[in-house]
């Protein structure tokens, strides 16, 4: 009776019951809130470098401690979530970001506010990987695709409301009201989460090895950060203080990616070591499936070119075509919504027709996309470039979400956890590195120095067609 009494009680379509189901939504929503989060301090600040008396440079690092952050915690998620339960996990990460959210609100100054952006992105850095390992283990094969498709949501649209969110509440309330206007939905999501949340999977019991964390930090935060460096180290401004300014971020980079490049080499053959005794922090046995090593790899490089032209192109508007940021917003806005709208549609088709049908043509108009980009001129009228960003998102979103579900269904369940903290890394470290390289070769904000950024950004994702073929629906 009990086993008859099962489907009935799980939710139509996903085989999921209700007490699951209410589990991911809460997720999904915390994993929305931190998302949003990440990109709201960016417009903000103007704001505060005139608030707090801080310089445009110092205020930048508002931004960089939080991407420095992710790439630091992201990779040690697999172990952790393998270590402590679901409920735990979930609740150590939401009363992270609801602590940083609150010691952002009331920041007296420029250090306590750094801070509370740092505690902030320890709990962002939790939350997707938790949300994509919980939800490949509850949720059944064959409707993974669908609820992959409410992930994409999260990843497209979080992104895209920040900055216009956070400009509203500028606009009306001031900068402390963007941190005021986010804790109570978080402390509601924590308290909401702390019942619903269930834990799932199987949990292990190796202590966490603290020289891995080491290596892991210098290694994949001294990338990040010397990737971040680049920009500032291609400064072809002719000023003494321009000179200076590249002399010293050329110094940085050298030191950051030397420093990155060696811990994780050493971090890399700790990892080997390690998981012979199913002790790694980062266990590389995902990659032992060629499958998911392919969809990482295709994935990696449509980061480096999405995340690289969407820098690229609100300069390239405002620079060359004399856009307001206003303008800017309301051109960059429109595809990141299709992508919303499209996520839950292109789960369906992946659970009932496999990865090919939505890949092939995802990765043929993203390249085709990329290279009718290197026809922008001087003139390009702005709706032309509406409508490239609608075809490009299109190509995103058919591509994306067949690479995550494709990715983690290639592993066995106890590699879930870290797959899931691979697929993050990934995201960070190839999107700086796309944001880094199209901005050092981009000599000029020109038409000339725009398109020679396009011209990269179309060749390193044309191999990308190569990689759509391969890939296979486990």
């Amino acid at each position: 009776m009990a086993a008859t009494a099962m489907p009935r009680a799980a939710t139509a379509g996903t085989g999921l019951t209700p007490e699951a189901n209410r589990g991911i939504w809460v997720l999904l929503v915390a994993a929305f809130i931190a998302t949003l989060n990440e990109t709201t301090m960016g417009v903000a600040i103007p704001h505060l470098i005139g608030d707090l008396g801080i310089t445009a440079l110092t205020a930048q690092w508002l931004t960089t401690a939080f991407m420095l952050t992710m790439a630091v915690i992201i990779p040690i998620t697999g172990f952790l979530i393998r270590r402590f339960t679901t409920r735990a996990m979930f609740i150590a990460a939401m009363s992270m970001f609801s602590l940083g959210t609150l010691v952002g609100l009331l920041a007296p100054g420029f250090p306590v506010l750094l801070v509370g952006r740092v505690i902030q992105a320890s709990g962002t850095a939790i939350m997707m990987p938790l949300l994509m390992t919980t939800l490949m283990t509850v949720v059944p094969a064959h409707a993974r695709g669908r609820m992959m498709g409410r992930v994409a949501v999260v990843i497209s649209l979080a992104p895209a409301l920040g900055p216009a969110l956070s400009g509203l509440i500028l606009d009306t309330l001031g900068w402390r009201w963007i941190f005021g206007v986010v804790l109570p939905i978080a402390l509601l999501v924590l308290l909401v989460g702390a019942r619903w949340v269930r834990n799932h999977g199987e949990r292990t019991r190796a202590p966490i090895d603290p020289l891995s964390v080491v290596l892991s930090a210098f290694g994949f935060g001294g990338l990040v950060y010397g990737l971040s460096q680049i920009g500032g180290a291609a400064n072809r401004g002719t000023s003494a203080a321009d000179a200076a300014a590249a002399t010293t971020a050329t110094v940085s980079l050298c030191v950051a990616l030397g420093i990155g490049g060696l811990a994780l080499g050493l971090f890399l053959w700790r990892q080997v070591v390690l998981q012979r005794e199913d002790r790694a922090l980062l266990d590389l046995r995902v990659f032992r499936s060629g499958n998911f090593s392919l969809a990482i790899v295709q994935m990696g490089v449509l980061c480096m070119a999405f995340f690289g032209v969407f820098t690229v192109l609100p300069l390239y508007m405002q620079g060359v075509l004399g856009a307001s940021p206003l303008e800017t917003g309301l051109v960059m806005l429109p595809g990141p919504l299709l992508m919303c709208a499209l996520g839950p549609l292109v789960g369906r088709i992946y659970d009932t027709h496999g990865t090919r049908v939505l890949l092939i043509p995802g990765t043929i108009l993203a390249v085709g996309t990329m290279w009718f980009h290197t026809t922008f001129t001087a003139t390009t009228s702005l709706w032309v470039i509406v409508g490239s960003q609608l075809v490009l998102c299109l190509g995103l979103a058919l591509s994306f979400t067949p690479l995550y579900t494709t990715a983690l269904a290639s592993l066995s369940p106890k590699l879930y956890s870290y797959g899931s903290a691979v697929v993050g890394t990934t995201q960070q470290v190839s999107g700086a590195a796309g944001i880094a390289v199209l901005i050092t070769v981009m000599p000029a904000i020109t038409a000339e120095g725009t398109r020679t950024a396009f011209v990269l950004a179309a060749i390193m994702s044309t191999p990308l067609l190569v990689g759509a073929v391969l890939i296979r629906k486990p």
